[in-house]
C-alpha cells in the first residue's frame, strides 16, 4: 500500500492534467531542485527529448547515476506507481521507466548568474520548460526571482510553456542540520510577475496545506502554467 504524499501526487496529477490538455512537443527543459525527477514521468509521454539542467555537480552526478542504473542508484518508484494503477501491473512499471530513461537524452551544467545560464553551450529553443520548486531557493529577492525568469524565458521557443511549480510563503526549509533560505512570496506575486515577463497564463491553481512540519514552513503549493508571448 502506498502512502500518499501530499506534494508529490498532487503536483503528478496537475502535470497529467496540463499535458493531456494540449502542452505537448520535441524538446523540454527542466530547471528543477536538487536531482528530483518525479515530475518528469508525466512529461515523457508527451515530449520526445528531456534536457536537464543543474547548477550542481552532486545534482549531476546523483541523475547520472539513475540514467545509468548504477549501484546505489536512488529508486523513483514511487513516482512511476502514481502512473499506474495497481500493485499487479509490474510490466507497466518497468516499461515506464525504460521510457523516462530514453527520454531524459542530457544531464548539463547551468550556471544561473550567467545572462545565457547554459553558456558557451547552444540549446534549441524549447517547446515547454518545467521549473519544480527552484525559484524561490534561488532567488534573493523578488527582483533576483524576475531576473531568473527572464533567463529562463530565453530558452523558450516564441509560444513556448512554462509550467511553474512552487510553494508560497516559505522562508526556510532543512535537508539534516542544515537550514536553507526561501524567498518568501504569494500567488499574486507569481502571477504578476510571469505577466510582467512575457507570459500569458493559461491555467493557475493554488492549494493550500495545513501540514505542520519542521522541515519547511510553507503555506501551500501554486501551480502555474503560461504560455510566451
Amino acid at each position: 500500500m502506498r502512502v500518499k504524499h501530499f506534494t508529490v501526487d498532487y503536483l503528478l496529477q496537475y502535470l497529467q492534467f496540463i499535458f493531456t490538455g494540449h502542452i505537448k512537443g520535441e524538446i523540454l527543459i527542466d530547471l528543477s531542485i536538487g536531482p528530483m525527477i518525479h515530475h518528469l514521468y508525466a512529461a515523457c509521454e508527451f515530449f520526445k527529448h528531456i534536457i536537464v539542467l543543474k547548477a550542481s555537480d552532486r545534482c549531476i552526478m546523483e541523475l547520472k547515476r539513475w540514467l545509468d542504473m548504477r549501484t546505489g542508484a536512488f529508486h523513483w518508484g514511487h513516482a512511476t506507481q502514481i502512473h499506474v494503477d495497481t500493485e499487479e501491473h509490474r510490466d507497466q512499471l518497468q516499461d515506464k521507466e525504460e521510457k523516462m530513461r530514453s527520454a531524459v537524452q542530457h544531464v548539463i551544467k547551468c550556471d544561473f548568474e550567467k545572462e545565457n545560464i547554459i553558456e558557451p553551450l547552444d540549446l534549441p529553443p524549447a517547446d515547454c520548460i518545467i521549473s519544480a520548486g527552484l525559484l524561490e531557493v534561488i532567488s534573493k529577492d523578488h527582483d533576483d526571482c524576475k531576473r531568473y525568469l527572464r533567463k529562463f524565458s530565453r530558452l523558450l521557443k516564441p509560444g513556448g510553456h512554462l509550467i511553474l511549480m512552487a510553494s508560497l510563503n516559505a522562508t526556510y526549509f532543512k535537508v539534516g542540520k542544515d537550514t536553507f533560505h526561501v524567498l518568501r512570496y504569494d500567488d499574486d506575486f507569481a502571477r504578476k510577475a510571469l505577466v510582467g515577463e512575457g507570459f500569458v497564463i493559461d491555467c493557475c491553481k493554488v492549494k493550500e496545506t495545513k501540514v505542520v512540519s519542521e522541515l519547511n514552513d510553507y503555506k501551500g503549493i501554486i501551480l502555474i502554467a503560461a504560455h510566451k508571448k
